[in-house]
């Protein structure tokens, strides 16, 4: 079985997975949302404080499997430094005390492998990946090389949905609460300019336009918002940002014929912009794949899946060279 372990943000996280049969023998996940959602987003201080509290208990899960480990895959990159450390420390623990190889994972390609949690991983393929902490489309060859095709600019898709949620005092995290406000309405009252739109020649993202509309809509309204009004405003944002990602998608759809593209990352969770993929992929007659809905958050999960397969080609990470960090460039990567 291969270990994976998964830190990268405000999730604490551990997998276990047969790695002849995918099978995800165990699974946990301790969601840290509670207690930044005071704040309207991820406090670093605290999410560290809460991966050491978390990290060792879930170890004690694990204990019962410890001889049929046979290699650890942790998230080394890219995410919060204080939180990567906490995972990376807990890998390099388990890795000498046991005697088993690690396995340094990318956390946005772990999200491409959340597609293929229980099978062979498909090439070529495209990818979106939308979350709190990138927006990103990917052409992956069928040698498994990566070349970026658009990224954004400032704020990525998730992350403006924490914002918008924030302008507004409704918690963190954002995604979920827009979008259920959203669902309460049907008229677009602001008619909120969508970014880029049209422009061919900018095949990129930027969502930090489309919140300050937000943000001054929401001051002309004033304190102590009604869920009227609040409904409105995240309908019009939510229907603006979603048409940012499908309009820059047809750019690159025109470019490039993909047989499969697949959506990953958090913010793949959203309905409407599932229901709008599923449109252009019909249009481009192009196989469509999403992650559960389980695991399209971050998750270990997929952290131990994308190890499996660096596990046979045996693609093992001395713990004194494993180190962590919080940027990273996907851009020529072989997965």
């Amino acid at each position: 079985m291969i270990l994976g372990i998964e830190s990268s943000c405000d999730d604490s996280s551990v997998a276990l997975m047969d790695a002849k049969t995918y099978e995800l023998v165990l699974y946990k996940k301790i969601s840290q949302e509670s207690r930044h959602s005071e704040f309207g987003g991820v406090v670093p201080e605290l999410a560290a404080r809460l991966h050491t509290a978390a990290l060792p208990n879930l170890a004690l899960d694990l204990k019962p499997y410890f001889e049929d480990i046979k290699a650890i895959a942790v998230t080394n990159e890219p995410g919060l430094s204080v939180s990567l450390i906490a995972g990376v420390s807990m890998a390099k623990a388990l890795s000498i005390s046991l005697n088993i190889p690690l396995i340094a994972i990318n956390h946005l390609i772990g999200h491409i492998y959340s597609l293929f949690l229980d099978q062979k991983i498909k090439l070529p393929l495209g990818i979106l990946l939308v979350s709190g902490g990138h927006t990103m489309v990917l052409n992956i060859d069928s040698h498994g090389k990566i070349t970026l095709l658009a990224s954004t600019t400032d704020d990525s898709y998730g992350e403006s949905f924490d914002k918008v949620a924030k302008m507004m005092n409704l918690g963190y995290p954002g995604g979920a609460v827009i979008e259920s406000f959203a669902k309460g309405c049907v008229d677009d009252m602001y008619k909120f300019t969508v970014p880029l739109k049209g422009n061919k020649k900018r095949l990129e993202y930027s969502f930090s336009g489309l919140k300050n509309q937000v943000r001054l809509a929401i001051e002309n309204l004033g304190k102590n918002l009604s869920e009227d009004e609040i409904s409105k405003v995240a309908f019009s944002f939510q229907k603006a940002a979603t048409e940012h990602i499908i309009d820059k998608l047809k750019t690159v759809f025109d470019i490039y014929k993909f047989e499969n593209f697949g959506v990953v990352g958090g913010a793949s969770a959203n309905q409407t912009l599932r229901g709008e993929l599923e449109k252009i992929s019909t249009k481009y007659n192009t196989n469509l794949l999403f992650a559960p809905l389980k695991f399209c958050s971050d998750n270990a999960a997929m952290i131990a899946r994308a190890g499996v397969d660096k596990y046979e080609k045996k693609e093992f990470i001395d713990y004194k060279n494993l180190r962590i960090s919080p940027r990273s460039d996907l851009n020529g990567v072989i997965i």
